[in-house]
């Protein structure tokens, strides 16, 4: 079942620019393992140790996820990885 994954601007260096992906898994956290799979690195700047880093947010079809790494995925969805904002 593949999944349309927004890859947010700050890491699209190690996606040659592209935006949008499409990806197979079951949870959010075989998403990332499939995004690294194609594009080396992107794991490590989403992730650390089995969840998702301090400051990085995923949203599922439209909805935070609250298990980040661990939310199951039983259709195809929308995700968009969600980096902190800083400012102020």
């Amino acid at each position: 079942m593949p999944h349309e994954v927004w890859i947010p601007p700050v890491h699209r260096d190690l996606t040659h620019g592209v935006e949008r992906v499409a990806v197979d898994g079951t949870s959010v956290g075989a998403v990332i393992d499939s995004l690294d799979a194609q594009f080396p690195g992107l794991a490590a700047r989403l992730s650390e140790n089995g969840r998702l880093r301090p400051g990085i947010a995923v949203a599922v079809d439209g909805v935070i996820a609250a298990r980040g790494w661990r939310h199951k995925l039983t259709g195809a969805s929308e995700i968009h990885f969600v980096p902190a904002m800083a400012g102020g």
